[in-house]
């Protein structure tokens, strides 16, 4: 398709939200019986939410927002490691903007950059690469974070810091992977699921296979969507029909954007560079087996959890529980609603965040509160 507008064509919609509506009928879903349906990226959740997706499809619908904003699942520990680097004075500390506002257990980095930390916003990995280049006298760290999506930038600029020989340039990895989590959501026995619509922009990177265990193991429908208001309802319809079926698939919607075997040169970059972690935590859902990827011994002189001794790299990791009263890890595995957060709306909002799901562009909370504003808010009271 040449144009974003031909995915947001209302005649179209109105077509795919009657079949949706004729599917949920066949299969006999209401509201007080629904199909709960787990989008699993973040992306997707403010897309439902920006489109009124929710309330145009039909009551036998749920959504369940799943653990797909990697700002979101890092856990304040880590944050709190960001903070130490940062505030290092031979530190220049780099971050994408979403995580600039993510509390710690003392401050955020925007609160440790106005007290005097030299902490920049960058749009990628290179642009640290060249603050490296121009400033020798200083350590420059870039803080690696987000699934396979950002991954390969990450591991190419590493690649590249190697070839120049750059001694002042290390990333913080907190790069993380997508199936792992879901094993964990589908092994819970109070995690009712019937389907889950998979996220767009990771299957360009690793394709659709790293899904099959979903349906094969769990008897699953996955459909792999692209982010425009007609691209998931389309992929709302093909597991809908899926269940319908009986089948359990893993279908790809968006072959537009997605090839099936993933992304080879980004697969090779990932590979070379970094390799599985024993064990890494996620808010909410705890410790996870080879769910966090580390940089490579052979790239060891640019991981700044070594270069620096701290988290994984240190002598004892530290745990840092949720605030008291903050029920992002509920919100993140699915197991309540935004507006079901004691604290949503209250002593959680945008500018004065407790959690990360408020402030990160992909968090289920900040959708919540961005597009259902006051009735959201209501709703919570």
């Amino acid at each position: 398709m040449k144009y974003a507008e031909e995915f947001r064509d209302p005649t179209a919609a109105r077509i795919q939200l009657d079949r949706i509506a004729r599917l949920v009928a066949e299969i006999g879903a209401t509201a007080e019986k629904p199909l709960h349906i787990m989008e699993i990226c973040g992306g997707h959740t403010h897309a439902i939410f920006r489109y009124g997706l929710d309330r145009l499809t039909p009551p036998g619908i749920e959504f369940i927002h799943g653990p797909g904003c990697p700002v979101c699942v890092l856990p304040r520990s880590r944050v709190d490691e960001c903070i130490e680097i940062a505030e290092r004075p031979e530190v220049i500390f780099t971050t994408f903007g979403d995580a600039m506002r993510v509390p710690g257990t003392r401050k955020s980095l925007l609160q440790a950059k106005a007290e005097g930390a030299d902490i920049r916003m960058v749009y990628s990995p290179l642009d640290a690469l060249d603050l490296a280049r121009r400033n020798p006298d200083r350590e420059v760290v870039f803080f690696g974070l987000g699934f396979e999506t950002t991954t390969p930038s990450t591991a190419l600029s590493i690649q590249q810091a190697a070839r120049e020989n750059l001694p002042n340039f290390s990333v913080f990895c907190n790069h993380i992977t997508v199936p792992e989590p879901l094993r964990v959501l589908l092994d819970d026995p109070h995690m009712m699921l019937d389907g889950f619509v998979g996220p767009g922009h990771v299957s360009m990177v690793i394709g659709t296979h790293p899904y099959d265990f979903i349906a094969r193991d769990y008897g699953k429908p996955i459909v792999v969507a692209g982010f425009e208001p007609l691209d998931l309802l389309q992929s709302v319809a093909m597991v809908l029909e899926q269940i319908r079926d009986g089948r359990a698939e893993v279908e790809n919607q968006y072959a537009r954007v997605v090839p099936e075997d993933g992304n080879p040169v980004s697969l090779a970059a990932i590979a070379d560079v970094y390799e599985r972690r024993p064990t890494f935590e996620w808010r909410g859902l705890g410790e996870i087996d080879a769910s966090g990827l580390k940089i490579r011994n052979a790239y060891q002189s640019f991981d700044a959890e070594q270069k620096f001794s701290v988290g994984y790299g240190a002598d004892q990791l530290r745990r840092v529980p949720d605030p008291e009263g903050c029920a992002c890890g509920q919100v993140m595995s699915g197991r309540i609603k935004p507006v079901d957060c004691p604290q949503f709306g209250r002593g959680c909002t945008p500018e004065m965040p407790l959690g990360a799901l408020m402030v990160s562009s992909e968090g289920a909370c900040a959708a919540y509160y961005q597009y259902g504003g006051h009735r959201a808010v209501e709703a919570a009271e």
